[in-house]
C-alpha cells in the first residue's frame, strides 16, 4: 500500500465563469498552482487530476500531474458531490491494484495553497483522522437577518442585543483542500469524519472563486501576498 495521493477535482463544466478550472489568474492557468504546490510538498506518491475534460487532461500531464483515468459522467455532473468523486477516484486505484493509506482533495481554484500548509496537512494526520482548513466568520452569523414576505427579520432574535465578543466564535470551510486518512473516510463515506481537526488559516490566505467579482479580488490578493513574500525575501538577502 502506498502512502498518499494528491487528488485535483477538476471537472471541464462551470456555469458561472467558463472554463474556470483552466482560465488563466495572475499569468497562468489557475489549477496549475494546485498541481504545484502538491508536487513541491513532497508528500505524495502521485499527484493526479481528476477530470472529464480533455483539455484539462492534456493541461494538467504538461505541468506534471497525472490523469491516469477520466471521470465518470456520473461524477462530472452538476449534482455530484467531492466525496463522490474521491470514493471514485480511490475505488478506481484500488481496482487497478493501487491503494493509499492516506490522500488529500485539492480543489483546482485555490492558488493560494502552499507546499507548506499541504505538508502541515498530511503530518497533521499522524494525529487524527482529517484535517479541515477554516477561517472564522467575518461577522458573527448569530446576528444575520433573513428575507420573509419581502421584510427582513432577525434570523435569532435572541442574539439582537449580544455583544460581539460574547457570541461563540464560528468557523467555515476554507474551499481549498481536505486531508483524510483513506480508512477512516471509506468507513464515513465523506471526509466530515468525526476525528476532524482544523487548520486555522489568515483571511489573506482565502478567497472564495465562484463569480467573476470574486475571480478580480482574488487576484488583487494574491499580487499582494505574493508582493510582501517579495518584500520579506529582499529583506532577507539584504540582512545577508
Amino acid at each position: 500500500m502506498k502512502k498518499a495521493v494528491a487528488i485535483i477535482t477538476a471537472r471541464g463544466g462551470s456555469k458561472r465563469i467558463p472554463h474556470k478550472n483552466s482560465k488563466e489568474f495572475c499569468g497562468q492557468p489557475i489549477i496549475c498552482y494546485s498541481i504545484r504546490a502538491a508536487r513541491e510538498a513532497g508528500v505524495f506518491d502521485e499527484v493526479m487530476v481528476s477530470t472529464d475534460d480533455t483539455g484539462i487532461a492534456q493541461l494538467a500531464r504538461e505541468s506534471g500531474a497525472a490523469v491516469p483515468f477520466m471521470r465518470s459522467a456520473k461524477t462530472a455532473g452538476d449534482f455530484a458531490s467531492t466525496d463522490e468523486v474521491i470514493m471514485e477516484v480511490l475505488r478506481t486505484y484500488a481496482e487497478a491494484g493501487t491503494e493509499y493509506e492516506r490522500f488529500c482533495c485539492i480543489y483546482p481554484t485555490a492558488p493560494f495553497i502552499t507546499a507548506q500548509r499541504l505538508k502541515q496537512a498530511m503530518e497533521m494526520l499522524d494525529e487524527a483522522d482529517a484535517v479541515m482548513p477554516v477561517i472564522p466568520f467575518a461577522y458573527p452569523p448569530q446576528r444575520s437577518v433573513v428575507m420573509e414576505g419581502g421584510r427582513l427579520r432577525r434570523k435569532y432574535p435572541e442574539y439582537a442585543n449580544a455583544r460581539s465578543q460574547d457570541l461563540e466564535q464560528l468557523y467555515h470551510d476554507c474551499g481549498q483542500f481536505y486531508a483524510c486518512r483513506t480508512a477512516a473516510f471509506m468507513e464515513a463515506g465523506t471526509t466530515d469524519v468525526t476525528d476532524l481537526v482544523p487548520m486555522f488559516l489568515a483571511e489573506i490566505e482565502v478567497q472564495d472563486i465562484d463569480t467573476p467579482e470574486d475571480w478580480e479580488i482574488a487576484e488583487l490578493k494574491y499580487r499582494r501576498m505574493m508582493g510582501r513574500t517579495e518584500q520579506k525575501a529582499n529583506h532577507a538577502d539584504t540582512i545577508l
